[in-house]
């Protein structure tokens, strides 16, 4: 007889995103016949009666429990082994082996449950035959399959035990795993935790890929359990370590001892040095005796070195380090080594605006001033000398131990060309140089490489006042000059251009008496006349009173430069080398009509017109005989 079984209920479950697949849970006895029990008695109902074969399992093993003992006793053994298992419980599984990307594990329920293989790390994590512990996360999923998950089950399993370290306070060993974004994973008890870069040491962890594989003390930071969240720090543990030590430290540490560290950090400024839980600041300019141009030039990160305590702040916990203060000071009897007017070698390590910085020995350098580089020549920069790393000779000039500083000159090496300079241009020595620069007051004539001498304005014309050297001569022209003058002490020499030839105003006299007549042009404008320009390449001036025309303010205003002006002589002095003239004496030996068609021909524009668009009209006067006439 067939008969169904009874009391049977249907529960549904609904938890986060989806719902939860539909579970049956048995209320008699009876046993339940599943997918992996009828794989198993197939071969039984094989002999059965088609006829038989009604209703449901329960029916047929009732039907031929009488004769089939074999298959009863398969039903049985069936039914003792199922567990009544519910979502969320942890239980045993065995693993069986891989199916694409998921594990089967048998839990011994009626089918296989699936692990996605993720959470083994890959298929060499599998071993088929191991025991595990796993979670059920749903019994039956849409397509009837259990859903199972081997980190759940470990991370339930630590829980405690994490959780434990965490109220405590306590430290947990990890393995770091790999490397993810912005930290490490890493292995806890067995369970996965996040390490974050930045609590990954005390300073910025450079290579995280060097700490894979190795285990490390970590302290737990923070845990959530729904999240299966767990995030620990190294760098808390390594604190805390480090502030035992530096308050152990701090009791015995005393200025001028010396003591072990390790290089941590360089910065251009100088090298921080843990002394075992305390850091030391280590300054560039207490690091060598020598010039340096940055730390890494001496230490090295990670470097064992000694240094030396200069200064201990107990309130703020700061130290100065010092290395070079390890080694004798160099300059201690720097006045014995390099006495005054000692002849050296030394190499050039530095240049700057005003000179040239020489390395005599580790610590000890002397400055060679651009001005003691040449007894001739005008050194604009040190590089047009000396380069850096030049292997250089020089004089010792002073030594200041207390400042440290050292003066060298290289131009002492050779004789001062200066002391002899009288005897080789006495005064009245005529000699061709050539023009190497014009001033505002005179030219620069070149006597031998790297002496000139000046050629004042005033030496320049014995008849005309010149404004400016360019009027007789250019920058680059080869001149004839006399030496007037030698001044050894100040390095001037003083040279004339007119002397080349004779003073020609006491043979002038005769030509420009007083009351000569003549013509002049308009050479240049002052304020109070014009300088007009006189046959014989000589100059004279018209007071502005003298020009002729009355009530002028300034001779440009009624005059153009180049004009020509009827003059007479009114003074001749050879001392001063002058010759004053007068427009309006020309006029008082003429006609009336004259002087007015002059006036007429000048008329005084206002201030504003200082330059008219052309010269005035010559005035048609008689022409004043030459001085030769």
């Amino acid at each position: 007889m067939v008969s169904k079984s009874k009391g049977a209920k249907t529960v549904s479950k609904t938890g986060g995103a989806r719902a939860k697949a539909k579970r049956i849970v048995p209320t008699d006895s009876k046993p339940k016949v599943t997918r992996k029990l009828k794989e198993k008695i197939a071969p039984v109902m094989l002999a059965v009666p088609a006829a038989l074969v009604v209703g449901d399992a329960s029916a047929l093993f009732e039907e031929n429990e009488k004769n089939s003992s074999g298959f009863g006793q398969l039903l049985a053994s069936h039914s003792t082994t199922a567990p009544d298992v519910k979502e969320g419980e942890v239980v045993k599984g065995r693993v069986i082996g891989t199916a694409g990307q998921d594990v089967l594990v048998d839990v011994g329920f009626k089918s296989e449950g699936i692990i996605s293989l993720e959470e083994f790390g890959d298929a060499s994590g599998v071993h088929p035959g191991e025991e595990i512990d796993v979670l059920i996360e749903i019994l039956e999923d849409q397509n009837g399959q259990l859903i199972l998950s081997k980190q759940k089950a470990d991370f339930l399993r630590v829980w405690d035990k994490i959780k434990e370290a965490h109220d405590a306070n306590q430290s947990v060993t990890g393995k770091v795993m790999r490397r993810i974004k912005g930290g490490m994973v890493v292995d806890v008890f067995g369970v996965e935790a996040f390490l974050p870069g930045s609590q990954a040491g005390l300073r910025q962890v450079m290579d995280f890929d060097a700490m894979i594989g190795q285990n490390i003390e970590l302290k737990v930071v923070r845990i959530n359990k729904l999240r299966r969240n767990i995030v620990v720090s190294r760098r808390q543990l390594l604190e805390e370590e480090r502030d035992k030590l530096r308050q152990h430290l701090l009791t015995e540490i005393a200025v001028g001892q010396v003591r072990e560290g390790v290089v941590k950090n360089i910065t251009d400024f100088g090298v921080f040095i843990d002394l075992g839980g305390v850091d030391g600041l280590l300054h560039i300019t207490d690091m060598s005796w020598g010039r340096i141009s940055h730390p890494s030039e001496v230490v090295a990160i990670n470097q064992k070195i000694n240094v030396k305590i200069l200064d201990f702040d107990k309130n703020t916990g700061r130290i100065s380090l010092g290395l070079k203060q390890l080694t004798p000071y160099p300059w201690e009897g720097v006045e014995e080594r390099y006495p005054m007017g000692r002849r050296i070698k030394g190499r050039v390590v530095s240049l700057t605006d005003y000179g040239a910085f020489v390395e005599l020995e580790k610590g000890v350098e002397g400055l060679i001033h651009i001005s003691e580089m040449s007894w001739t020549q005008h050194v604009k920069h040190p590089s047009k000398i000396l380069s850096v790393g030049d292997i250089v000779e020089a004089i010792v000039l002073s030594t200041d131990k207390q400042n440290e500083k050292i003066s060298l000159g290289i131009k002492q090496l050779t004789p001062d060309p200066w002391q002899t300079l009288d005897l080789r241009y006495p005064v009245g020595t005529r000699l061709s140089g050539k023009v190497r620069n014009l001033t505002a007051f005179g030219a620069f004539v070149e006597l031998e490489e790297g002496i000139d001498g000046l050629v004042h304005i005033s030496d320049m014309s014995w008849t005309k006042r010149i404004s400016h050297p360019s009027e007789v001569m250019k920058k680059g022209d080869k001149v004839d000059v006399v030496v007037l003058g030698v001044d050894k002490d100040n390095r001037r020499v003083s040279l004339g251009f007119k002397q080349m030839q004779n003073d020609p105003w006491p043979t002038l006299v005769d030509r420009f008496r007083s009351g000569t007549e003549m013509q002049g042009k308009i050479s240049r404008f002052m304020d109070r006349g014009v300088v007009v320009e006189l046959p014989g390449d000589v100059e004279g001036f018209v007071p502005l009173n003298h020009l002729g025309i009355s009530g002028l303010s300034k001779p440009q205003l009624a005059f153009k430069e180049g004009e020509s002006l009827p003059v007479v002589i009114l003074e001749f002095d050879a001392g001063n080398h002058k010759i004053i003239c007068s427009v309006e004496n020309y006029f008082q030996r003429r006609e009336k009509s004259e002087q007015e068609k002059f006036v007429a021909a000048h008329p005084v524009r206002p201030e504003k017109e200082k330059h008219p668009a052309k010269a005035p009209e010559p005035v048609a006067a008689e022409p004043p005989p030459t001085p030769e006439g």
